[in-house]
């Protein structure tokens, strides 16, 4: 059964990881607890819709470069792998040696590795609209690295979109992918947003935007949902990526996987939250049961 709306007040965490100070959104609560990460360029504020329906303690992590977490070192190359280490380290600091790892879109490829990686830490996993990282085929590595060369060459000079006014930014994140309500725009923009000269700007790394030097292939991350051993969850959006079938031959590599499709888009957690506790709540009460 799902509890009623509940407001929950949110405590801000600072973690120590691998030389990175990380930050997020910690709700307290009864039962497993919840590690929750989003989706690429939002923040910990894309589960705020959701811990008003979910009973269990819950913390959002600002991906590194994201949010109010600091940015990775200049000098250093951003690759997508290196947020699973961080993953760890976060449930080390807040000493969950078993947990419940949830994630959207890019938080769900990062969980779904994690979970291959790392399978005894988990006693389920809950993926919303995503399963496994973007890949290229091994032929394609040589170009994939030049063309991220070329755009890390070309950063320094460019600049980050600048708001007048924090609507502007607001009517701006609505566009993203899948569209976005102006309510959800506006939660991420509350936690996405720093205030420059002459209006507002983006808090996430430049470099998020850039294409990944390096990219794993197809047969690499079907060997990482293979070496899942959590029940897991897979909750589409109808008129989103899973709604689509983009992860319809992923799923079948995953032992314990239940997919479940409700009404929305890709934002469904943040947009139809409810609905979508109606599907987490009974999950989590059948793996803990179990």
């Amino acid at each position: 059964m799902t509890m009623s709306r509940t407001i929950r007040r949110p405590e801000e965490r600072r973690i120590e990881a691998w030389g990175l100070t990380l930050q997020g959104r910690y709700w307290p609560g009864e039962g497993v607890p919840i590690l929750a990460l989003h989706g690429w360029l939002d923040n910990a504020n894309s589960f705020l819709p959701l811990s008003a329906h979910i009973r269990n303690p819950l913390f959002a992590l600002d991906s590194a470069g994201h949010g109010k977490s600091a940015h990775r070192p200049f000098h250093s190359v951003t690759h997508y792998i290196d947020n699973i280490r961080d993953v760890i380290a976060v449930a080390d600091s807040l000493g969950w040696q078993r947990f419940i790892l949830m994630g959207h879109s890019m938080g769900a490829g990062i969980a779904s590795l994690l979970a291959g990686t790392f399978p005894e830490r988990l006693v389920g996993l809950i993926l919303l609209e995503g399963l496994g990282p973007p890949t290229t085929p091994g032929s394609d590595a040589p170009t994939t690295l030049r063309k991220a060369i070329r755009a890390m060459q070309d950063l320094s000079s460019k600049r980050k979109p600048r708001y007048a006014r924090v609507d502007e930014a607001v009517a701006a994140r609505t566009l993203g992918f899948g569209g976005l309500s102006e309510e959800a725009a506006r939660l991420l923009c509350e936690r996405g947003l720093e205030s420059v000269a002459g209006g507002w700007t983006w808090r996430a790394d430049p470099r998020m935007r850039l294409p990944s030097s390096l990219r794993l292939t197809e047969e690499q991350v079907l060997g990482f949902l293979g070496a899942i051993t959590a029940p897991a969850l897979l909750i589409g959006a109808e008129q989103g990526l899973e709604g689509g079938g983009a992860f319809a031959v992923r799923a079948g590599h995953v032992p314990q996987l239940e997919v479940v499709r409700v009404p929305g888009r890709h934002h469904v957690h943040m947009e139809a939250a409810a609905a979508v506790a109606e599907v987490i709540n009974p999950f989590i009460d059948r793996i803990v049961q179990a």
